[in-house]
């Protein structure tokens, strides 16, 4: 006969979407259920995160693999003492347990064809002479790092030339603007297209968002593009121009974007293009950051809002769209050139002044978690119980042990209210001016000054009668 009933596992979540995130505590219970009186050499448990990817590669008769592993953090907590052979009495037994999440960089949860990266929990039974019993549950995991997050809702322009070869002639220009760079999954891309077909051709305008996932190991590397959404607009007849708008819906089960793992990368990007029979379509490229729901929840208090956006692709800065509320600016690329930049890559000046009239944006954060956003803190610790009735006299819950010792995170640094604007000197009262020497004053009688009278009225003005004589003559 058996002695053990069940062994499970469960945790509290911290928000509405289930995730966790670095520097947040991971609290549950293991509940061991038992048939009979049962000797227990230990129970633990663990929390871990790790990423690894394997793939194969086939050259002629021999076939490569390469694989890699990181390891992000690993905590383990024992519930019964390790190597105690304690005697557990039968009925159900409830296991408290809590864990503190490693502060730092760490990247979200994620699963693909040839590489994953996976947080989770395992609860583990060690029994003499028998078989462990385990039972695992995986932990959603999102990361708060995200530098640069203020640029990222600063909207995008990007325009392209085609001149037509040898089956058509003429030319075709395209300008887009995207209205934002950051996108959380369920949100919705405004994009517009004003397309001057100039040529003999007719041509499709046409939309797609690609994830680009790189795995590497060994030196090598392994890439999967996939195309996520695509819209197609109607064909633009030759000699014609047509503003083309889209809204493209973001997938809610859409993977956020990672850049803080060294084996596995996961981005994405925008490509708008022209679809022309016989000839090199011409396309732009945006890059598009996929974030967590919570950074898009409108404006929070800390950072100053400006009133000009920044074009990240450069072309034309005017634009049909009104201005970003959540614009940044502003940090475009290079207007000459063409081309974008990708968040890491761009060249930042200094930041501009906070000023007490602008419109608050984002919370300060402490510099480990740049840019990085929290998880709603918990209300209170929720209740731990047994899943079967309290009132049993077969549950008995057992306190959880004391937690190890583990390196504690760096404390945030305290937010102090923003200080009064500088006081500037006043700028020195003007030099007073004096009048020249020769000039008069206003006040003196400058007719009393001189020895000779004044001219006659009549020497000034002669009388009509005197002209009429003068004329007669």
């Amino acid at each position: 006969m058996p002695s053990i009933k069940s062994l499970t596992m469960t945790y509290d979540a911290l928000n509405e979407h289930g995730t966790f995130s670095e520097g947040d505590t991971l609290a549950g219970k293991v509940t061991l259920a038992l048939l009979k009186e049962t000797t227990v050499e230990s129970l633990f448990v663990k929390a871990k995160g790790d990423a690894e990817v394997c793939w194969t590669k086939k050259s002629g008769d021999r076939t490569y693999t390469y694989s890699s592993h990181k390891r992000y953090f690993k905590l383990k907590q024992f519930l019964i003492p390790e190597d105690s052979d304690t005697v557990v009495p039968q009925g159900t037994h409830v296991y408290k347990f809590n864990f503190k999440i490693p502060p730092g960089s760490m990247p979200s949860s994620f699963r693909g064809s040839h590489g994953k990266i996976v947080y989770k929990l395992e609860a583990k039974l060690s029994r003499s002479w028998r078989i462990d019993r385990t039972v695992e549950k995986d932990i959603h995991f999102v990361s708060k790092s995200f530098p640069s997050l203020n640029s990222l809702m600063s909207r995008q322009v990007g325009s392209t030339k085609k001149e037509m070869g040898l089956f058509s002639r003429g030319h075709a220009n395209m300008d887009v603007i995207v209205d934002k760079r950051a996108y959380a999954p369920g949100e919705t891309m405004a994009i517009l297209a004003k397309i001057n077909n100039s040529s003999s051709s007719e041509m499709t305008p046409k939309f797609n968002l690609i994830q680009d996932v790189v795995y590497r190991a060994n030196g090598n590397t392994k890439h999967d593009c996939n195309v996520i959404h695509k819209v197609v607009d109607h064909c633009i007849k030759s000699q014609t121009q047509k503003d083309v708008r889209c809204a493209m819906k973001i997938p809610r089960d859409l993977i956020q974007t990672i850049q803080n793992c060294d084996i596995i990368s996961v981005e994405y990007h925008l490509k708008a293009y022209l679809d022309i029979s016989f000839a090199f379509d011409p396309e732009i490229i945006f890059p598009v950051v996929i974030i967590p729901p919570d950074l898009t929840r409108g404006p929070q208090p800390g950072v100053a809002a400006h009133t000009h956006p920044a074009g990240a692709v450069g072309g034309p800065s005017n634009s049909d769209f009104p201005p970003p509320a959540m614009s940044m600016g502003p940090y475009p690329a290079s207007p000459s050139s063409g081309s974008y930049r990708y968040p890491g890559a761009q060249r930042y000046s200094a930041p501009p002044p906070v000023y007490p009239g602008n419109s608050p944006m984002y919370p300060a954060q402490p510099a480990y978690l740049s840019g990085g956003y929290n998880n709603p803190v918990p209300h209170g610790a929720s209740p731990y119980g047994s899943p079967f009735s309290s009132s049993s006299s077969s549950s008995v819950l057992h306190p959880p042990p004391t937690a190890p010792t583990f390196q504690p995170s760096p404390s945030a640094p305290e937010i102090h209210p923003s200080p009064p604007p500088p006081t500037f000197d006043i700028s020195p009262s003007a030099p007073s001016y004096y009048l020249l020497p020769s000039a008069p004053m206003m006040n003196t009688d400058f007719l009393s000054q001189m020895d000779e009278a004044p001219p006659a009225y009549s020497l000034l003005f002669p009388s009509s009668a005197t002209d009429e004589s003068d004329a007669k003559q």
